[in-house]
């Protein structure tokens, strides 16, 4: 008797559980989530997106189709506002968020209408450092020879991190950067290196770099000058921190403000206001894909870093980027804006 009570009384507490389990596979069922990419089409961001989509989608209830589709405008910002303000609120829209996106908000940047922590944070691709790195024919090999000599690099927006990292550090850190902005993409950054037209990338991901382009790296046609991170890669033991470079503590404090975001390097989001049985099971279906043979196989054959971490994590990534000190917020702001702003 004791055993049919309590057999009765876990089916019934297991009842609800069942019955929200039914009720999301019956929403993705037959249905196509929008996964939008705030990068041009061939970036890490772009190429990490479709190998997501190709995976994710088999471990949501309902096994719902993904489609990619490209919204690039505003270093990122145009994506975030959509996924913020017009995208349906039901858990059918994802976005890879681009990882400045906090700091913008941060600082107050002119046209976000988002907040990064009422986002439903997915989960994160990989917490890699980004680098900014000198093409081989200009001669720069090291951080130290950009102290005496000037090195143009090439950059989007002036809020994206190729023009925000060589900018700080022209002024925190009195390198000679001159950065060329208003490239689409990083494609068109690489390809103005091939060209001539710049000597370096103000910012890629090194993650990026090795699965894009791993014969750069071996014929040394790109070096890495300095990480952006709050830890080294372990293949980079010997490149420095951008934040290590700072000769006191204030400047320490805002280069390390400006490379925390790394912790939401590659991360995805849906809307605020998805139901949170639709957030569960998108969360547990970004985890269930990191297992997935498959998906391992796949990263493993493009040389794509994958040092992923959860939805949970990466909410909490974003939120405390948002309560750093108004004076390490205040300086970086200047830093990005410039100081007539």
């Amino acid at each position: 008797m004791r055993r049919s009570v309590v057999a009765v009384a876990l089916l019934a507490a297991l009842a609800p559980c069942a019955a929200l389990a039914d009720a999301v596979a019956d929403f993705y069922r037959g249905r196509t989530i929008d996964f939008t990419v705030p990068g041009s089409p061939g970036g890490d961001y772009d190429l990490r997106a479709r190998m997501v989509a190709r995976h994710l989608g088999k471990h949501i209830p309902g096994q719902p189709q993904i489609v990619v589709r490209n919204m690039p405008g505003g270093i990122g910002i145009a994506a975030g506002n959509h996924l913020a303000n017009a995208a349906a609120r039901d858990g059918s829209v994802i976005t890879m968020v681009f990882q400045n996106m906090p700091i913008l908000q941060a600082i107050g940047s002119p046209g976000i209408q988002f907040d990064v922590r009422a986002f439903n944070w997915i989960g994160n691709t990989t917490d890699g450092p980004n680098v900014i790195n000198s093409w081989h024919a200009s001669g720069v090999t090291k951080i130290e020879q950009v102290y005496h000599q000037e090195l143009v690099v090439g950059a989007s927006g002036t809020g994206s991190g190729g023009y925000v990292y060589p900018a700080a550090m022209n002024a925190l850190l009195g390198t000679k950067f001159k950065i060329v902005g208003g490239y689409p993409g990083g494609n068109e950054i690489n390809l103005a290196m091939e060209k001539g037209e710049v000597g370096g990338r103000g910012s890629n991901s090194w993650a990026s770099w090795k699965s894009g382009h791993p014969h750069w790296i071996a014929e040394k046609k790109i070096r890495i000058l300095v990480q952006i991170a709050l830890k080294r890669a372990p293949d980079l033991p010997d490149i420095p921190l951008m934040h290590e470079l700072a000769t006191n503590e204030e400047d320490r404090q805002v280069l390390q403000f400006l490379s925390s975001d790394m912790g939401i390097a590659r991360a995805i989001a849906t809307t605020p206001g998805a139901p949170p049985e639709r957030v569960e099971a998108l969360r547990k279906a970004f985890q269930d894909m990191l297992r997935d043979p498959a998906f391992i196989a796949e990263t493993d054959k493009a040389q794509m870093e994958i040092a992923p971490s959860s939805g949970e994590e990466a909410q909490k990534v974003a939120a405390s980027m948002l309560s750093m000190p108004p004076s390490v917020i205040a300086r970086a702001k200047q830093l990005i804006e410039g100081p007539s702003k």
